[in-house]
């Protein structure tokens, strides 16, 4: 993922709960699991560990955050440092997770999936949840059918494989071997903002303007296909 020029944007400003909802619906799926002391956790495509911090803090539980990127582990370290947060921190893919089967009751992927080879990516974070485990997924989809000239644009600039729609992911999801999928959409409540669960950033030095110009054409894209493009929020159980 890392020759991925969004994405590179995303590491090299350090973004943290670049996500849609943010950190607001981070919280707001966790709050319907009973997560507790023992139990172990994964962030599956970390970034600056903004989740990750979280769900240490808030649970006291064994917490995993693992990223491709090397520039977004270094940003996560210091966080989990600075809050002093026995977070483990490992460097890997999510197409091919460096965990033994069964290793985890909760993973989280928030907008990462769809940067990777979907089905294989689906199928890890499966074997890796233990027996009544349950994954989060928040991803991209399609809310109408795009013709090829919009999706190319799209797909060219995110770097990801394909866009499915609130369906196709939730066959893929099925077709890999979770037994309940639920999907959902998420507003978020302007009014009960906490400022502590927006956005935050950690800037690399050195930045080129290249790196502005990335998001804002994201910025563009998004309010371009507003309608066409959306998102949910998928809570898959092994």
């Amino acid at each position: 993922m890392e020759n991925n020029s969004y994405i590179d944007a995303l590491a090299l400003m350090g973004v943290g709960g670049a996500h849609p909802g943010g950190l607001q619906l981070t919280k707001n799926i966790l709050s319907r699991e009973n997560i507790d002391e023992e139990m172990s956790v994964l962030d599956a495509g970390c970034g600056t560990g903004q989740t990750a911090a979280y769900i240490a803090e808030q649970f006291q539980c064994h917490v995993t955050a693992l990223d491709n990127s090397n520039i977004m582990l270094d940003k996560a370290r210091r966080r989990f440092s600075d809050g002093d947060l026995p977070v483990k921190i490992r460097q890997g893919n999510i197409e091919n997770l460096p965990f033994p089967d069964d290793s985890f009751e909760t993973a989280l992927s928030e907008s990462v999936i769809a940067f990777t080879d979907i089905r294989q990516s689906i199928s890890e974070l499966n074997r890796i949840l233990k027996p009544d485990g349950v994954l989060y997924a928040v991803e991209m989809v399609m809310e109408k059918k795009l013709p090829e000239y919009d999706m190319k644009p799209i797909i060219d600039f995110y770097g990801v494989t394909r866009l499915l729609s609130e369906s196709e992911w939730r066959d893929l999801f099925q077709e890999v071997g979770f037994q309940q999928i639920i999907s959902n959409s998420f507003k978020q409540q302007v009014e009960n903002v906490d400022l502590n669960d927006g956005p935050d950033f950690s800037l690399s030095e050195n930045m080129s303007d290249e790196t502005m110009d990335i998001l804002l054409e994201h910025d563009r894209l998004t309010k371009l296909y507003e309608d066409r493009l959306g998102f949910r929020i998928f809570r898959c159980s092994v």
